[in-house]
């Protein structure tokens, strides 16, 4: 895990909209009052819902409301990579960088979102793209994979990649999965195995009696 500091510029101050304070509140109210301090991701996220990042003012207001020490906090939004610790732009690429996407081309991913975005966590001038480099995403299978508003995409290519900036930069929807089409973990293309229709039609199943079965009752 490489390291994760908070952002140098940070806002004078934070606070919840009514909106997210009422859900904040509900999730507190699923744990006991003395393990309150459970809820500290769900608030996390919803912070980073509201605000699109969490800042160090937030960390503190969450210290403050589940009675954590800061440095508690501190740790969780510093060890998850779904917190994004600084300003990112409207649509924040997550590319997966280690060895399975590494090894089916996470390296040319990354270097087109440098080309088209710029250096890791740099906002486009129009606000719009940023990026970052993350551990591992756990679709390995799929790999190469790029989270995109809580979405993965998989089986990128640089074309494919390409193209779904294009359409983001455009407005349009971009719809998440495979970019092979692929059906969830299935082998590309498709099924290699168990392909044989008899297998789950029925017509293999025989009558059996299962031993040591006892005797029917008396009538």
């Amino acid at each position: 895990m490489s390291v994760r500091r908070l952002a140098q510029t940070q806002p004078p101050s934070f606070a919840f909209t009514a909106e997210t304070l009422e859900t904040a509140k509900w999730w507190m109210s699923k744990y006991p009052p003395h393990r309150k301090a459970s809820a500290v991701i769900p608030i996390l996220w919803l912070i980073q819902k509201q605000e699109g990042w969490v800042s160090e003012p937030a960390i503190r207001t969450v210290a403050t409301m589940l009675e954590m020490p800061v440095i508690r906090v501190l740790e969780v939004a510093t060890f998850y990579t779904m917190f994004h610790l600084q300003p990112v732009g409207k649509h924040h690429l997550q590319v997966c960088g280690t060895t399975p996407c590494m090894l089916r081309g996470a390296e040319d991913l990354k270097a087109v979102c440098k080309k088209r975005i710029g250096e890791k966590f740099d906002v486009t001038a129009d606000g719009l793209f940023s990026w970052e480099e993350v551990e591992c995403l756990g679709a390995c299978v799929n790999a190469p994979v790029v989270a995109i508003h809580d979405y993965y995409h998989e089986d990128l290519d640089v074309g494919a990649l390409e193209r779904t900036i294009d359409a983001l930069a455009s407005g349009q929807h971009v719809r998440p999965g495979s970019a092979i089409g692929r059906q969830t973990s299935a082998p590309e293309g498709e099924a290699k195995t168990l392909t044989d229709p008899t297998l789950y039609d029925g017509t293999l199943a025989q009558p059996i009696k299962l031993p040591n079965l006892p005797e029917p009752a008396a009538s």
